[in-house]
């Protein structure tokens, strides 16, 4: 494989971008502002996963970890940055089922972020 038929798979797996930005938008021209935004940040969603991926492979592959250890810091990573976000965003946490809001804080932190009405 080389460095020009890497860049071509990425380049057609990158043109999902503009359907994962309509399912979130809706269809819109392609000058749109929004849609612009959004099929950036799809786009680099689309192409950071598949780095992780195969970087992951490639360690795994080559003994420099287990899957076991592998899957011992993804939990811990993911607990340390769900702890963060209650953190830095008072009011709210995650549970099992969903978001939980603890009201006043939650409309507080809402209000000092700028959500809309």
């Amino acid at each position: 494989m080389s460095e020009k038929t890497m860049l071509a798979a990425l380049a057609k797996l990158a043109k999902w971008r503009k359907f994962f930005a309509s399912w979130q938008l809706g269809t819109r021209s392609d000058n749109d502002g929004e849609s612009r935004a959004i099929r950036q940040h799809r786009e680099l969603s689309i192409l950071l996963r598949v780095e992780v991926n195969a970087l992951i492979a490639l360690l795994l592959g080559k003994g420099v970890f287990t899957q076991q250890e592998w899957q011992a810091a993804i939990e811990a990573e993911a607990k340390a940055l769900d702890h963060a976000y209650e953190e830095t965003y008072p009011g709210w946490r995650s549970t099992p089922e969903g978001l939980s809001m603890k009201m006043p804080e939650a409309l507080e932190t809402m209000r000092k972020l700028g959500f809309p009405p």
